[in-house]
Parts: structure tokens; C-alpha cells; sequence
């Protein structure tokens, strides 16, 4: 994510929310297509680092929880490959 897609803060980051399904629960993420942009950009070549990195830039505006980060990690890269 480049510095002029970044929010100015909290409240801007929130307005930038789309929801997918995670697990069999919908749920709400915060930055979900600038991410997916950003992690594009990165040409990472192998579905595991793809995931690894859409999961580490999502929890730095969301909360993920432990038990979940697996239905996360595996959401995420389904949102990745169908855009």
C-alpha cells in the first residue's frame, strides 16, 4: 500500500470496509482491497507467502483471532484470487 492509498486514520480506515466470508461467518474487514492490491504489487509467486502476507497486512487494521487465523488465511486468499 503505497503512502497516498494509506487512511489518515482510524476513522477513515473504517469507512474502507467490505465483507467476506471467513469460516461460514461473514465478517467485515478494514482495508480489505487496498491490501489485496498491496500484496499484488509485492509478485509473490507461491499461494502460501500470498496468504502469509494478506494475513499479516490485514491484522494491522483488523482483529483476527487465534483460533480463526487459519478460515482467515484461507478467506483471504480466495478474496485474492477472484479479484
Amino acid at each position: 500500500m503505497t503512502e497516498k492509498n494509506r487512511p489518515c486514520c482510524a476513522a477513515e480506515a473504517m469507512r474502507r470496509i467490505r465483507q467476506i466470508e471467513v469460516g461460514g461467518i461473514v465478517v467485515g474487514l478494514a482495508m480489505l482491497d487496498d491490501t489485496i492490491d498491496g500484496v499484488r504489487e509485492m509478485d509473490l509467486h507461491s499461494a502460501d507467502s500470498i496468504a502469509d502476507e494478506l494475513l499479516k497486512q490485514i491484522k494491522i487494521y483488523n482483529y483476527v483471532p487465534g483460533a480463526a487465523e487459519a478460515a482467515y488465511r484461507a478467506a483471504l486468499l480466495r478474496e485474492y484470487e477472484m479479484r
